[in-house]
């Protein structure tokens, strides 16, 4: 951790978002334009502007044509002012709104976000009434959202709850912030290497906390459970190494599996993305099989001793650390604070506070809540099998309309300038200017460029449906020009969307010039049918895969493929409700959105690669116990009772822990990471409640004894044993010891 610290500090991360998707007509466009002019093809913005006095206002004109001037002599910026000639169509009809072109060069030495901060830094010349804002991605910096704080004071809450004990909850909560920040550093100087999008991060932190403190949770509960058996510490910390370690290593590697699939798609972005997931989580695996198994043998049996005056010490500022976040007030988290300084000092006077808070261990299974779940369930499995199937096909229904893409500038909350500046050009231009195509106009033979053919292009655009404006060519030598051409309906609409496929299929293959269609809403287009056709080889290369590993685990034909099935169920519902509230805008309000737009196009295939992943953890967690049971006795209606009784307790709490981290994802202000934060909230949800509690042992039931059938030809598979071989290590330290001893009262010759 120590080295990823200093290595951040002195090196520093370089996150930058490469779209670069080959091949694409939004890419021929570009790289052309790079080619003929270094201030084109590069990022752009626009500094919007409005008066009520109007945009012609001297005093208007000459503060904001000072401006302009003052960012024209940045290296490899260029300005369009709307007071010059080539800029007059970017003053709108009632001249109370203006924008300039803003365009960095590709060839820059600076970094386009520190070029935005640079513009945005210089002073405009104050004049009553003049409103500036900033507008496009050079103007917009993201931050790490806050509210992933809450996931871990809600995780801190449930183990303190779940386990009664402020050391049993600190382990798995300490070892994951361990791992968080060492990650972060590495992705930090990994970003250095690979193209990373700038909230890589925060898409580690997501996965890499709510991973993390599963992982340790099921090594600290198996610990809890030798200790409980008689086992010695040091002998309970072999054990549990031994067997939730392995489980531990076996859960990461079909996440890392998972995500290693997404290199399939050959993109930067995407790659950069699946990188930082991976170490977030290999970093999450590490320090819960290096450091934890150290801290545990420091705890020795004090793990499980809480006094009450500890425990009421660490639960008040946590608790109102959790309203002191949301409502963003400082004084309601002292206030807790001091109560717990209260209540510590009062300790010193009270003896009831300096009494330890009772531990409730084990009972025996069949006398345990979800024991009797199982048999409840198994007496009426097809009941059970349709109540769960029914509401989970009904929440999958709007995957069918899915509509991938990218959301505009309007998605911004109002705070930001990039969203004040997209809100100033739709009421002024319309919201098609938000973001213009770009459309390369070229002879088809090399040769030099009419200017007629080129006035043609322009007066046929004009002409067609949904578009609000074409400007008039700007050639770019002989054989060139370029059109700047603005849609009538916003960036994400369907609308714009279907104009460009109209432009390309309808309009461009009419022209005697040969015209290419580039630009944001272009290239939105273009990388959504990307990675849309990409998807389902993705699904199907991981579904494989998974299935073939669970074949060896379990030796069996229809558990793998029973667990395939199910967890396309809990993340077709988290599909469903996602699109129907980010596409549909069905209580978009409650989360914060101001409008509804299309599903991120690299979301679905991350959401699948990772959830997919975190769904096989539970699935091995439970029934690998219910194998071992049924290995034993033979009884596999007994067998899949005893293994929900003694794994449900966990894997509840582990899901309501990662509920927590990847739900506090959804307070924050960017919709991406509200849009994955809760298709990851409601699929972990929905795998630990409906499917593993409820389908599984309904399933499980219904085909008793042939669950774990393995055709003769396929007894050759490898065996893997996730969680060891289960031996009596109490049994053989206490036979160890025994025989030292009789070594040592043997006479010597």
């Amino acid at each position: 951790m120590s080295v990823s610290a200093v290595g951040w500090g002195a090196v520093g991360p370089d996150f930058r978002t490469d779209f670069n998707l080959p091949a694409s007509e939004t890419r021929q466009v570009f790289d052309f334009l790079r080619e003929r002019s270094p201030n084109d093809g590069g990022f752009t913005g626009q500094i919007v502007f409005s008066a009520p006095q109007g945009i012609a206002d001297e005093q208007v004109r000459s503060s904001t044509e000072t401006l302009f001037a003052q960012i024209a002599v940045l290296p490899g910026v260029s300005v369009t002012s709307p007071y010059s000639e080539a800029g007059a169509y970017q003053v709108s009809e009632s001249g109370l709104v203006a924008f300039a072109q803003i365009r960095v060069s590709n060839r820059t030495q600076k970094g386009f976000e520190e070029i935005g901060r640079t513009i945005m830094d210089i002073t405009v010349p104050a004049v009553d009434g003049l409103t500036v804002e900033y507008g496009g991605n050079i103007f917009y910096k993201f931050t790490m959202p806050a509210s992933e704080a809450l996931g871990v004071l809600a995780a801190i809450i449930i183990l303190v709850l779940a386990f009664g004990s402020v050391i049993a909850m600190g382990l798995p909560v300490g070892t994951a912030l361990v791992g968080l920040m060492t990650s972060a550093g590495v992705i930090a100087l990994t970003s250095r290497i690979f193209s990373m999008p700038d909230f890589s991060i925060a898409m580690a932190a997501m996965i890499g906390l709510g991973v993390g403190i599963d992982y340790a949770l099921f090594i600290v509960t198996r610990y809890r459970e030798g200790l409980a058996h008689g086992y010695d510490p040091e002998t309970a910390v072999v054990d549990s190494v031994d067997t939730s370690g392995r489980a531990v290593m076996f859960a990461g590697a079909t996440v890392v599996i998972s995500l290693l699939g997404l290199f399939l798609v050959g993109l930067p972005f995407v790659r950069g993305v699946a990188i930082s997931s991976i170490l977030s989580v290999l970093f999450m695996v590490l320090a819960s099989l290096t450091l934890l198994p150290a801290l545990l043998g420091f705890t020795q049996r004090k793990l499980d001793v809480t006094t009450w005056r500890g425990a009421i010490g660490l639960l008040l500022p946590v608790i109102t650390g959790i309203p002191a976040i949301l409502f963003k007030s400082a004084p309601i988290f002292l206030v807790g604070l001091a109560l717990a300084v209260v209540v510590i000092v009062a300790g010193f006077f009270v003896p009831a506070l300096r009494q330890q808070v009772p531990i409730h261990h084990s009972h025996r299974r069949e006398d345990t809540f979800w024991y009797r779940w199982s048999r409840f369930i198994q007496r009426r499995p097809w009941r059970a099998l349709l109540g769960g199937l029914v509401p989970l096909l009904v929440l999958a229904l709007p995957l069918f309309s899915i509509r991938l893409g990218f959301a505009d500038d309007g998605n911004y909350p109002r705070k930001e300038t990039v969203r004040r500046a997209y809100d100033l050009l739709s009421d002024g231009f319309g919201p098609g200017f938000n973001g213009p195509l770009i459309v390369l106009v070229q002879s088809r033979d090399g040769a030099t460029l009419d200017a007629a053919q080129t006035e043609a292009v322009a007066k046929t655009l004009n002409g067609t449906t949904d578009v609000a404006y074409a400007s008039a060519p700007t050639p770019i030598g002989d054989d060139a020009a370029v059109i700047t051409l603005f849609p009538k309906g916003a960036p994400q609409d369907r609308s714009t969307t279907q104009l460009v496929h109209r432009l390309r299929s309808d309009v461009a293959p009419t022209m005697d010039a040969l015209v290419r269609v580039g630009g944001f809403p272009a290239a939105g287009v273009d990388f959504a049918d990307y990675l849309g056709a990409r998807l389902v080889w993705i699904i199907g290369g991981v579904l494989v895969v998974s299935f073939l590993l669970l074949m060896c685990v379990f030796r069996s034909l229809l558990v793998p493929l029973k667990a395939v099935v199910m967890n396309l169920l809990s993340i077709g519902a988290a599909y469903g409700i996602i699109v129907a509230i980010f596409q549909w805008g069905w209580g978009a309000g409650l989360l914060g959105l101001d409008k509804a737009g299309p599903i991120e196009s690299w979301i679905p295939m991350f959401l699948f690669a990772i959830v997919f992943g975190l769904s096989m953890d539970y699935e091995v967690f439970l029934l690998s116990r219910m194998k071992e049971e049924f290995d034993r006795t033979g009884d596999n209606a007994t067998a899949v009772a005893d293994g929900l009784a003694v794994t449900a307790r966990v894997i509840t709490a582990a899901a309501l822990i990662m509920v927590c981290v990847f739900a506090s994802f959804v307070i924050g202000d960017d919709r991406q990471l509200k849009l994955f934060g809760l298709g990851m909230a409601v699929a972990v949800l929905v795998d630990a409640t409906v499917v593993r509690m409820v389908l599984v042992p309904a399933t499980m039931e219904l085909l008793g004894a042939r669950n774990w059938w393995l055709p003769r030809w396929l007894q050759w598979l490898p065996k893997i044993h996730v969680e060891g071989t289960h031996h009596d290590l109490a049994a053989e330290a206490s036979a160890l010891l025994s025989e030292h001893e009789a070594t040592e009262a043997e006479p010597v010759a």
